[in-house]
């Protein structure tokens, strides 16, 4: 898949490449679920925290799933039943990557990055500065809980987040 690191594709430029129909082989987002937790309840909660991001960047597909994965495990300390969790962010941009030939006789082959377009690797969220990323929606004595898996979720984004308590900010102590 991708050989290139996390941090080339980090930083929007150009503009977003979004048109499916006309790509070829696009991989599907490894995000495997957007909503987690008691789905059927999750406008029965009274206290929301948001991750926010504070810079524009662009998050790939596995970044995401990664900060879902490890917000999900630790908010399943508090049961299935009492937190809902949500991925706001789709992956929609076609993240490219030119593969160079490399080896002895790659300078016959390859004409190096000249109009170098390239082929899809994967996708990322392009994400503005102050946008919700995800979402806890838990009671009221478990919102240090929530704090927690949220601030665990930020390390695996690129850009620095911050918690914010969007609703029911009354509530919490």
């Amino acid at each position: 898949m991708v050989r290139k690191p996390g941090r080339m594709y980090r930083n929007i430029d150009g503009p977003a490449y979004t048109r499916r129909e006309y790509i070829g082989g696009v991989p599907n987002p490894k995000i495997v679920h957007f909503e987690m937790g008691n789905v059927k309840a999750k406008d029965q909660f009274p206290v929301e925290l948001s991750l926010v991001v504070d810079e524009d960047c662009q998050i790939r597909h596995n970044a995401l799933e990664s900060a879902r994965i490890i917000a999900n495990k630790y908010l399943n300390k508090v049961g299935s039943a009492n937190y809902f969790l949500w991925i706001r962010v789709y992956p929609h941009h076609v993240l490219r990557e030119h593969k160079m030939a490399t080896g002895a006789g790659a300078d016959r082959i390859s004409s190096g990055m000249s109009k170098a377009f390239g082929k899809p690797v994967g996708t990322a969220a392009r994400v503005k500065r102050g946008q919700i990323v995800m979402s806890a929606r838990v009671n009221p004595q478990n919102v240090e809980k929530a704090k927690i898996a949220l601030r665990e979720a930020s390390y695996k984004l690129p850009s620095p987040c911050r918690i914010v308590i969007t609703r029911g900010a009354e509530l919490v102590k």
